[in-house]
């Protein structure tokens, strides 16, 4: 198992400013941080070099919005979704990430008012395949993210994104879980698990308020019963917010801080991992 952590709960962007916290998270016995990936002109290639430094590995998130939405009914949109897609590829290269996860898939926090439909679900499929091309060639894995109703509506069930995988048939592509969004969406957390396994690449764990894993309502020994259950021995990354950043936290409903300090939830979130795949050795 790969420990990381999802480092969305400092900074929209990492650069050289981060380099401390990230020699923190490396000694607190953290494998790998999970980079943002929005501004698509900062100095991947930098940053990667600045990790392999520090001795940590790394996988990165991405979304997608109304404007490049990949499966929006207009072409010309679909086509942008895919080069952006294709793009943050790139800088993933360029950073030595292995995965890049997230809900790329389709626009996050749109809602047309509908379920989605057949058109919707074929454009999708069509414009993952394209980024999956890309990935194959620079050697990036694809972890397809399904949110909560939420946030979005294309892709809410694990199972329903593992299907959608397969059905963009590439080895570069394939799906991940997140207890967060599990906790909201899921009836059974082993069948979700079970359902999945072909098809997984990568773990979330997040808490249900979005703080220190272990310390809410998340149901922990069924998801790290089924984890084990399944075999899965790849990423398990952290993913929390707070309110360092005003405009992170509007974008995850983070009205109140759940928290004492960001290093604390880190350092606390490792160690109930720890503890949790431990006992099931």
């Amino acid at each position: 198992m790969k420990y990381g952590m999802n480092l969305l709960l400092w900074s929209g962007e990492i650069t050289e400013a981060q380099a401390p916290l990230l020699e923190s998270l490396k000694k607190m016995g953290y494998d790998g941080v999970e980079i943002p990936t929005f501004n698509l002109d900062l100095d991947y290639a930098g940053l990667g070099k600045r990790l392999d430094s520090i001795g940590l590995e790394r996988t990165a998130v991405t979304v997608r919005n109304e404007g490049d939405n990949p499966i929006s009914p207009e072409a010309s949109v679909r086509k942008k979704g895919i080069e952006l897609n294709k793009k943050t590829l790139d800088c993933c290269a360029a950073a030595g990430v292995q995965t890049l996860v997230g809900p790329y898939h389709s626009a996050l926090g749109f809602f047309p008012g509908h379920s989605r439909t057949s058109d919707e679900w074929k454009w999708g499929v069509e414009s993952m395949r394209a980024a999956a091309e890309h990935a194959g060639k620079v050697n990036v894995m694809l972890g397809v993210e399904p949110l909560n109703r939420f946030e979005v509506y294309f892709l809410n069930a694990h199972a329903d994104a593992a299907q959608f995988c397969r059905e963009v048939n590439h080895p570069n592509c394939r799906m991940m879980y997140d207890t967060f969004h599990s906790n909201i969406e899921e009836k059974s957390v082993p069948g979700a698990f079970h359902a999945i396994k072909d098809m997984l690449c990568h773990i979330h764990i997040s808490e249900n308020d979005r703080s220190t894993p272990g310390f809410g309502n998340v149901r922990w020994k069924e998801n790290f019963d089924a984890i084990r259950d399944i075999g899965y021995d790849g990423w398990l990354v952290i993913e929390a917010f707070g309110m360092a950043l005003p405009e992170l936290a509007a974008a995850t409903r983070i009205w109140r801080r759940m928290f004492d300090n960001e290093l604390k939830l880190a350092q606390d979130g490792l160690t109930f991992m720890k503890q949790q795949v431990a006992m099931r050795s």
